[in-house]
C-alpha cells in the first residue's frame, strides 16, 4: 500500500541488479527514501532507466510513457521537434513503487518542472573523471565551488553513484535553457583555463587525456540528469546522493559511498539544507563572470 493505493510487486523475489539485489530490495528501498526523494521529483518529465531482464539483460531509455500505465500516474506532454513526448512524472509514491515494479531503476529528471518547462530551476556541472581517481574530483568541485561563491551562487555537491560529482545551483526561473547552458558553459571555460591541466571542456573523449571533463551539456532542454537519491544499475546498488561540501572533503567517501543499505541515513540529516530555496537569477553572477574574464 502507498498513498493509499495498492501497488502490486510482481515477482519480488526477480534479481534486477549485481550482488542479488531483488525487485523487492529496492521497492523497500524506495519506500522509504520517498519522503527525501519525491521533493526532487515532483512536477518534472522523466526519463525512465529500465532493466526488465535484471543485471545480464539490457538496459533501455524510456520517454514515452506506455499506455497501459494507470490513469493515476502523472504525465507531462512537451514539445519536441516535429511533435511531443508525454512524460511520466513520478509525483507521489504510489508512482514511485509502480516504476520500481517496471524496473525502472534509475529517474533521470528534466532540470525545470512542468508548468515552466522552458525556464530551468536547476543548473547542473557534471564532474566527470577519466579514471576512478576520486580526489580528482574532490579538487575539481572545491575549485568550482569556490568560483560559484565568488559569482554569488549557491552550489551543492550530489554523489553520481557512478564516477562523479553533480554540483547543482538552484535558480529562480528567470533564464531560459539556452542561457543557462551558456553560462554554464562560460564557467567552465573560465576554470578549465585557470587549471589546463588538471580539466578540461572537451567534448571528446579523446581530447582530454587524463584531465577531468567539466560536462555542461546536461543544461539544454530535453536533457536530464540522474535524480538525487535514484539508485545506480553497478554492483553494491549504489545511489545518487547529496551530501555536504564538508563530507565531500572526507577521504573516505568517493562517488560510490552511498548506497540502498545507507542513503536513508544520510538523506535524514538533510544535507542540502534549504538549498532548493535559494534560487538565484544568474544575472548578476554574469557580470561578476565577465568582470572577472576582464581582469
Amino acid at each position: 500500500m502507498a498513498d493509499s493505493r495498492n501497488v502490486e510487486i510482481r515477482r519480488p523475489d526477480k534479481v534486477l541488479l549485481p550482488d542479488h539485489v531483488t525487485k523487492h530490495d529496492l521497492a523497500t528501498y524506495y519506500r522509504a527514501i520517498a519522503p527525501f526523494a519525491l521533493p526532487h521529483l515532483r512536477h518534472r518529465p522523466l526519463m525512465l532507466e529500465r532493466h526488465p531482464d535484471g543485471p545480464d539483460g539490457p538496459r533501455f531509455m524510456q520517454k514515452d510513457t506506455p499506455d497501459h500505465y494507470p490513469d493515476w500516474i502523472h504525465r507531462t506532454e512537451v514539445p519536441k521537434e516535429g511533435g511531443t513526448v508525454t512524460h511520466t512524472m513520478c509525483d507521489d509514491t504510489a508512482t514511485l513503487i509502480f516504476l520500481v515494479d517496471q524496473a525502472a531503476l534509475t529517474l533521470h529528471r528534466w532540470l525545470s518542472r512542468a508548468d515552466d518547462i522552458d525556464h530551468p530551476d536547476r543548473l547542473v556541472f557534471d564532474l566527470d573523471p577519466s579514471g576512478d581517481d576520486f580526489e580528482t574530483v574532490r579538487e575539481a568541485a572545491r575549485l568550482l565551488h569556490a568560483l560559484l561563491d565568488d559569482l554569488g551562487l549557491p552550489s551543492a555537491p550530489m554523489t553520481t553513484g557512478s564516477r562523479g560529482v553533480h554540483i547543482v545551483v538552484p535558480l529562480d526561473r528567470s533564464q531560459d535553457f539556452d542561457e543557462v547552458r551558456d553560462f554554464a558553459r562560460q564557467v567552465a571555460d573560465a576554470l578549465a583555463g585557470e587549471h589546463p591541466d588538471a580539466l578540461t571542456t572537451a567534448p571528446r573523449k579523446k581530447d582530454r587525456g587524463d584531465r577531468l571533463y567539466l560536462d555542461v551539456l546536461r543544461n539544454a532542454y530535453a536533457q536530464t540528469a540522474v535524480a538525487p537519491y535514484s539508485v545506480r544499475a553497478r554492483p553494491g546498488a549504489p545511489v545518487a546522493a547529496p551530501l555536504t561540501w564538508r563530507q565531500l572533503g572526507a577521504p573516505a567517501v568517493g562517488a560510490q559511498h552511498w548506497t540502498i543499505a545507507n542513503a536513508v541515513e544520510q538523506a535524514r540529516t538533510d544535507p542540502w539544507n534549504g538549498l532548493l530555496g535559494k534560487g538565484r537569477s544568474l544575472g548578476p553572477a554574469w557580470s561578476k563572470l565577465r568582470s572577472r574574464q576582464g581582469s
